[in-house]
């Protein structure tokens, strides 16, 4: 049998061995709280930082006040490549697993609108930026022989592996207004609508000591399919401090969502195996946004944005699950935070481009119980990068300014470590979060607890039009 744990987990422990799976809280954090940040292939070498520079529709990813800066109107297409690359270790054992995909990754444009007036407003300006993400993710963690479940006295068979596996989109549409005053105070703002696609599968592979044959289980309330919609606002402002310093800032409200809900349930006392649907609200952390950029002449500049969440995750309470989502986040949750670094450099109609972002690990320590590598035994481990952690990125791009026309090009590596649990599952009373095949069932007290190493390279091209 799998070896039960005796030790006291921790409240946060605790809350795994309900019903939630720990694909919920990841898709959580890094789908429904995140904001798609694919620009245009400037603002993506330049690690998404203008907050304080802005002059294009990219401006309304960060701070809606840089579309009052555009002197001059605008229209851009952006292609994106994306390659998602995961290492899963766990005892002794690694599995790779690359995707690569290529999709319409930002449209936008500004309109520019001259104030022919005595005032000091010289223009109001009018934006709109569509962003697209992939948000496709395969886990796939090794199996371990040691690791041995009996169904019953003639019938054992060990792990052969896991995999979490998310197919889907984030997509996030942009309109909004800017103004400039006297070249000196932009001001602006934003109406954000959001979309997301998730298919979110759990499985678990078990191979028979018998006869070798592999036997699958899917996690109770998996897989799961979500149709989703959503609403922010946005607020931002730019002064310059003089000709070479500028500052910034810029506060998002919380995305309201609406979650459309499918997924597969097993063993109910009256239905037995079937389908069920449920619609959920969420908020998202409400952010802001402060920045400071250096202008050193036409050929130099510079850009610093601190991005901060100021609230916490909130499913709205519609039944135990959700309640015990929002004990979590109000337990465990860090407000995230963001570092964004940017400049550029101009060689009469060469553009150089480089930046570097920093994302901080959403969670605190949480104490699970969990295998040891050689699954024969439990043992209660804390970890400081459970379920998802720290994110670095590095980017860098090229640009030529053909006057009206232009093409940039930028390249992205992101990189994250972090400690992915599967496997526990616990069936007991009114709690059901066990795995389940056509004809078996498998529960266990502890986790398995792979080490995944995430790397994403992603290339952009953008072709833009001045008029």
């Amino acid at each position: 049998m799998l070896k039960k744990s005796l030790v006291l987990m921790s409240v946060a422990a605790a809350f795994y061995a309900q019903a939630q799976d720990v694909s919920v809280i990841r898709n959580t954090v890094d789908a429904y709280s995140s904001t798609p940040m694919v620009g245009s292939a400037k603002f993506n070498a330049m690690a998404g930082s203008n907050g304080a520079l802005g002059g294009d529709a990219s401006s309304l990813l960060t701070n809606p006040a840089g579309l009052g800066v555009a002197i001059s109107g605008e229209i851009s297409g952006t292609l994106s490549v994306s390659g998602n690359k995961n290492t899963s270790t766990w005892a002794g054992s690694s599995i790779n697993y690359s995707k690569t995909n290529t999709d319409l990754g930002n449209v936008g444009g500004v309109l520019t609108f001259p104030l022919m007036t005595e005032t000091g407003w010289k223009f109001i300006n009018i934006g709109v930026n569509y962003s697209n993400q992939s948000l496709d993710n395969y886990v796939e963690s090794p199996g371990n022989s040691n690791l041995v479940y009996d169904f019953d006295t003639n019938k054992s068979s060990s792990l052969g592996g896991h995999a979490y596996n998310r197919y889907g989109y984030l997509s996030k549409t942009s309109f909004g207004v800017g103004a400039n005053y006297n070249h000196s105070v932009y001001i602006g703002a934003g109406l954000n609508f959001f979309n997301a696609s998730i298919d979110q599968y759990d499985t678990a592979a078990f191979n028979s000591l018998q006869n070798g044959s592999t036997e699958y289980f899917s996690k109770q309330n998996t897989p799961y399919f979500e149709r989703s919609s959503g609403f922010s606002a946005t607020l931002g402002v730019i002064g310059k401090l003089n000709p070479n310093f500028r500052v910034g800032a810029a506060i998002e409200t919380p995305t309201f969502w609406t979650i459309d809900r499918n997924y597969n349930f097993y063993n109910d006392a009256n239905l037995g195996d079937d389908m069920a649907y449920e619609g959920r609200r969420f908020t998202s952390p409400l952010k802001a946004t402060v920045s400071a950029a250096f202008v050193a002449s036409k050929n130099f500049s510079l850009n610093v944005d601190y991005t901060l969440g100021l609230t916490k995750p909130k499913y709205r309470v519609d039944g135990g699950a959700e309640t015990e989502l929002n004990d979590f986040f109000k337990d465990n949750y860090k407000n995230l935070s963001e570092v964004r670094i940017g400049g550029e450099y101009r060689i009469q109609q060469f553009r150089v481009r480089g930046g570097y972002s920093f994302v901080s690990s959403p969670f605190d320590a949480l104490t699970i119980s969990r295998f040891n590598d050689a699954g024969t035994s439990s043992v209660d481990q804390s970890y400081n990068n459970l379920i998802l952690n720290n994110r670095n990125l590095l980017s860098f791009g090229l640009g030529y300014d053909f006057k009206s026309f232009y093409v940039d090009a930028s390249y992205q590596n992101i990189t994250s470590k972090y400690s992915n649990p599967f496997l526990r599952g616990v069936l007991n009373g009114n709690t059901d979060s066990a795995y389940y095949s056509p004809g078996n069932i498998v529960t266990s007290d502890s986790y398995a607890v792979s080490d995944v190493k995430n790397s994403r390279n992603n290339f952009f091209l953008t072709f833009g039009w001045k008029f």
